[in-house]
């Protein structure tokens, strides 16, 4: 095993808060994954269906920015897994802030972009972060997770 390996080893062992973050963010990505992927490619076929090219292309769009969007928050879990629980909130709270910023800059920014539906990628989007952040739920009540950790 790697020195590398054995210290994130050692670290996951000496925290528990770290392992439990890590254990909850691996059972929102695999819980969410599928049907995320299904939600994006359910809105470009409506989209394509209803509306044509520029409607694939906006729910394309939108289920991407939703999807990476989604990735970010699971990104954030990991990392900050391992620090002071009270710092993970703070970044938690900071992540959505910067997260809703970033939505508003792109969805201000793709406004104008004719190519692009708009109905179709606001709808795609949306429901892509509803099913994920309800499959997020689902993993959430799944996982077994302490909530007490003795000795902390």
């Amino acid at each position: 095993m790697s020195d590398t390996s054995e210290r994130s080893a050692e670290e996951t062992a000496e925290n528990p808060h770290a392992a439990t973050v890590r254990k909850l963010a691996d059972a929102m990505l695999r819980t969410a994954l599928w049907p995320g992927l299904v939600t994006v490619l359910a809105g470009i076929a409506v989209s394509a269906a209803l509306v044509g090219a520029s409607g694939a292309f906006g729910a394309a769009v939108g289920g991407a920015v939703a999807f990476g969007s989604s990735l970010l928050t699971i990104f954030l879990m990991r990392w900050t897994g391992g620090l002071n629980p009270m710092f993970v909130m703070a970044v938690a709270l900071g992540g959505y802030v910067g997260k809703m910023l970033v939505l508003l800059i792109v969805m201000t920014l793709l406004g104008g972009v004719s190519a692009l539906h708009p109905t179709a990628l606001a709808v795609t989007m949306l429901a892509t972060i509803m099913v994920w952040a309800g499959a997020e739920v689902v993993a959430f009540r799944k996982t077994k997770l302490p909530t007490i950790i003795p000795g902390q």
